[in-house]
């Protein structure tokens, strides 16, 4: 949980947070720590996700170890999935979706092609080239780029010179509900001068069925991911890296969109070059460059009686990069990361009347926008007795260009006096303390941070939702969206028992979602109007959650949560997609090398719904889970061995982020095998 709202730059900070600290009642002393602190762990925030397949030990305390990215991001207390179907699930954090959110992926800035979301970030990485999701709620993911509900970094694994030689393993899994087939594997070396990580991935499924047996049709994908990635150490405290990673999916059904795909591609590239030791009391100095190139092709082929054929091709390409350092000096740990990047997006509709005497029917849905990001983020970590503070800022010249003379005037339909280009400066700031008090431990904060209009938002041209069965224009001058946050948690820790309870809040103003325009006309068949983006006054969004865990053996350990959720806009009406109360819990063993898990995970009925935005209530519902593992050792050698069941009750249900209240999976027998060679 965080907050913030300091309006004063960081090298101005130190005397209001002096007046801070001396009105919250702690003693400014500043410099009392003698021993350098971990800074990742100073105010105990944000959540670290661990994926890593290379390290196989993880294997057993997870659910499902070749589970895809989306359920491992689901898994989280922080963020929810919003799901058109079986594959590409679109992450959502603080009840914010993904244009309000910084999602990189190894710190690396990159922006899908598709008009509908259909290719979210993380559809493009797969849980066997990552070492972990680094989740920061609000202004705390301003380190990934300009936010308002937070960031989330997709870290890939490398093995960073560790002398382990040779290593190499297979992985494989079956899906019983979908037939899902699984088929992985990495070929490692690594010593103290040089590294190299390759993987491969293969996943195909066909459509799943809900719950009671019910075949949801146009659920089907077939993904492939290969990575490489190596270093070459300089001297002792000099190296360079290099990744690459292809991503395509082919055939990727989605039943509660009126397309499929039929190509999803990704080409990331990077190069790095790190230096412990910089000058002075700098350390830990990285400098990145990277490229990527996404193709995103959508396609109505398969449907059944389409009334008019259309292709959907889109384009994004990105180049850019950061630099980053940090600076300790006695009780004062600070770190700061310059970084900008370029993208262009493109995306054309064609319409293809099935009378041959019509003609073809052309738009640019994104024309061409061309978008220039150069920013500056810088923090604090202050360390007093048994407390810190942290303080951050990011500021940011964002600019957007419509490239194409012909998308150009078609906005200009609507927007006749709209300028080519529209440049914005973002300013963010955050303050976050923390204070230990024998097992007690408290987190508060507040912080301000703002946000372009997205692609989408500000130059999207007639993008018809299948959520709402609107068509959606953008505006190009849309005003900066802008929230105000306060956050707070209290944790109570004991060597077998944990509980934390945290709650946060966002004002935010200018709010950006679509809003009725009776006065135009549709595009789309069968869409019921035309909404425009536009800036509501403000929305409030409040979220709170309790968690915990006991060890009730050294062997077994409970966990659960439980969270509420409520957004409302400025005349008090229910904003879409908010989750209703929802819990989860498990009971986990391991011990010699064996491993099991059961797990229930439910939600109460939605009735925070707005018809308006094409919600329906969604009924109450529970799921249970469980699985089993056990680890072999063949001399040198690992084998590892899981299976379980979800949905045991092959319950029927669908959740508030289930577009168009598609089904859920329902039972669904998996097995997995993985085989390492050392």
């Amino acid at each position: 949980m965080k907050l913030s709202i300091t309006v004063f730059p960081l090298w101005g900070m130190r005397m209001g947070c002096l007046m801070w600290l001396l009105l919250a009642g702690v003693s400014p002393r500043l410099c009392a720590q003698e021993k350098p602190v971990d800074s990742l762990k100073l105010t105990e925030l944000g959540e670290v996700i661990l994926i890593s397949a290379k390290q196989h030990l993880n294997h057993q305390k997870q659910h499902k170890p070749l589970a895809t990215l989306d359920e491992f991001l689901e898994s989280s207390r922080s963020i929810q999935m919003v799901k058109r179907g079986a594959y590409a699930w679109e992450p959502s954090m603080n009840d914010m979706a993904s244009e309000r959110l910084a999602i990189t992926i190894d710190g690396m800035q990159i922006f899908g092609a598709c008009t509908d979301k259909m290719d979210p970030i993380t559809s493009y990485v797969d849980v066997s080239n990552l070492a972990e999701a680094q989740i920061e709620s609000g202004q705390q993911g301003a380190v990934f780029g300009n936010t308002i509900g937070g960031g989330i970094n997709l870290k890939l694994d490398k093995s960073n010179f560790k002398s382990t030689g040779w290593n190499a393993s297979v992985e494989s899994a079956l899906e019983s509900n979908n037939f899902t087939r699984i088929l992985g594997g990495e070929l490692n070396y690594s010593d103290d001068k040089f590294y190299i990580n390759t993987d491969a991935i293969y996943r195909k499924a066909d459509n799943y069925k809900a719950g009671g047996g019910r075949e949801v049709e146009f659920s089907q994908f077939e993904k492939y991911n290969f990575s490489v990635n190596s270093g070459y150490a300089l001297r002792e405290d000099r190296s360079i890296s290099a990744t690459l990673i292809f991503d395509e999916a082919r055939d990727v059904g989605y039943p509660a969109l009126t397309m499929d795909v039929s190509l999803a591609r990704a080409i990331i590239g990077s190069f790095s070059f790190q230096q412990d030791s910089l000058f002075g009391s700098f350390k830990d100095w990285e400098t990145k460059v990277y490229y990527n190139h996404i193709k995103h092709v959508m396609d109505d082929t398969k449907r059944p009686e389409v009334p008019i054929h259309m292709d959907m091709p889109g384009w994004s390409e990105t180049t850019g990069f950061y630099t980053q350092a940090k600076l300790n000096k006695e009780s004062h740990h600070l770190f700061f990361k310059l970084d900008g990047f370029y993208n262009k997006s493109y995306a054309e509709m064609t319409m293809y009347p099935n009378n041959s005497n019509e003609s073809l029917m052309f738009m640019l849905t994104w024309p061409d926008v061309r978008t220039k990001d150069l920013g500056f983020y810088a923090e604090e970590f202050i360390t007093f007795d048994k407390a810190s503070l942290k303080l951050s800022t990011r500021l940011a010249y964002h600019s957007n260009t419509v490239a194409d003379e012909f998308g150009l005037n078609s906005l200009k339909i609507f927007y006749p006096n709209m300028e080519k280009t529209k440049t914005r400066f973002l300013k963010s700031f955050s303050a976050q303390y923390h204070k230990g008090l024998n097992d007690f431990h408290v987190n508060a904060g507040v912080s301000y941070g703002e946000r372009a209009a997205s692609v989408s938002e500000g130059y999207g041209f007639y993008l018809f939702n299948s959520f709402d069965n609107h068509d959606y224009i953008g505006d190009p001058n849309l005003d900066t969206e802008s929230s105000a946050e306060a956050n707070i948690s209290l944790s109570y820790k004991k060597s077998a028992f944990e509980i934390t309870a945290e709650a946060n809040y966002f004002h935010v103003s200018n709010y950006i979602i679509g809003v009725l325009d009776s006065s135009l006309s549709t595009m789309s068949i069968g869409a019921e109007g035309v909404k425009i983006y536009t800036n509501l006054d403000y929305a409030q969004l409040f979220n709170a959650s309790v968690s915990g865990n006991y060890r009730i053996s050294p062997a077994l350990k409970l966990s659960g949560s439980l969270s509420y959720h409520r957004g409302i806009d400025d005349d008090g009406e229910n904003l879409p997609l908010i989750s209703p109360f929802s819990y989860r819990s498990a009971l986990n063993f391991y011990k010699n090398q064996y491993s099991a898990s059961l797990s229930v995970k439910g939600a109460g009925e939605q009735t925070n719904f707005n018809s308006t935005y094409g919600e329906t209530k969604t009924a109450a519902y529970a799921t249970l889970s469980a699985s089993f593992g056990k680890r072999f050792f063949i001399q040198e050698n690992d084998l590892f061995l899981k299976a379980g069941v979800e949905n045991i009750f092959d319950t029927y249900y669908s959740t508030y982020t289930d577009w168009s209240n598609i089904p859920r999976m329902g039972r669904n027998i998996y097995i997995n095998i993985s085989y390492t060679i050392h």
